[in-house]
C-alpha cells in the first residue's frame, strides 16, 4: 500500500516538474532566483589575501557570453545547460586547500543541479528537434573556456589562490546565466 502511494507521489513529482519546466516565464523565475542563490553562496566562501592577484589569468572568456543580445530562447537553454553542467563538474573537483565549507559547496551544488534539472526536459526537446540557431562553434567555444578552467586548477594543483581565480569566473559565469535567463519568455 505504502509502495503505490509512493510510486504515485514520485510520478505525480515528475510530471509536475516537466510540465512546470514547459513554461518558459516559470522557468525564468526559478532560473533567475536560483542563480541569485548561487551568486550569494559564491560570496560566502572566503577570498584569499591580496598576494593572489598574481595568479589571475585570461582565461578567453567566449565572445558569446560577453555578447548575449543574439540568443533565442532555445539557444539560451542549450548554452544555460551546458554552463551548469560544465560549473558542476568544476566544483566537484578538489577544494581542500581553499577552507571553503563543505556545506555551503553542498547547497551550491543542489542549487545548480536543481537549475539542469529543471532545464533538462526543455534541453532534450531541443536536442531532439534539433530546433537551434546555435552553431557547433559556440559549444565548442564553451567547452574549451572551462577546459581552460579545469587545466588552471590542475596545473597549479587546486591551490588556494588558483580556486580564488576560478570562482570570480564561476561568478562572472553567473552574471551572464542571469543575463541568458532574461531570453527565457513563452
Amino acid at each position: 500500500m505504502t509502495y503505490r502511494c509512493l510510486l504515485q507521489m514520485v510520478l505525480l513529482l515528475c510530471l509536475s516538474t516537466t510540465a512546470l519546466s514547459r513554461s518558459y516565464n516559470l522557468l525564468r523565475f526559478q532560473q533567475r532566483r536560483s542563480s541569485v542563490v548561487c551568486q550569494n553562496l559564491l560570496w560566502q566562501l572566503p577570498s584569499t589575501p591580496q598576494h593572489c592577484l598574481e595568479f589571475r589569468m585570461d582565461f578567453q572568456m567566449p565572445e558569446e557570453m560577453k555578447q548575449a543580445q543574439q540568443f533565442r530562447k532555445e539557444d539560451a537553454v542549450l548554452v544555460m545547460y551546458e554552463m551548469l553542467q560544465h560549473i558542476f563538474h568544476i566544483l566537484t573537483r578538489d577544494f581542500s586547500s581553499t577552507g571553503w565549507s563543505e556545506t555551503i559547496i553542498e547547497h551550491l551544488l543542489v542549487e545548480l543541479y536543481g537549475q539542469m534539472n529543471r532545464l533538462e526536459p526543455i534541453w532534450k526537446e531541443i536536442m531532439q528537434k534539433k530546433n537551434s540557431t546555435m552553431g557547433d562553434t559556440t559549444d565548442l567555444h564553451l567547452r574549451k573556456y572551462y577546459f581552460n578552467l579545469v587545466q588552471y586548477l590542475k596545473s597549479k594543483e587546486y591551490n588556494r589562490c588558483a580556486w580564488t581565480v576560478v570562482r570570480v569566473q564561476i561568478l562572472r559565469n553567473f552574471s551572464f546565466l542571469r543575463r541568458l535567463t532574461g531570453y527565457l519568455r513563452d
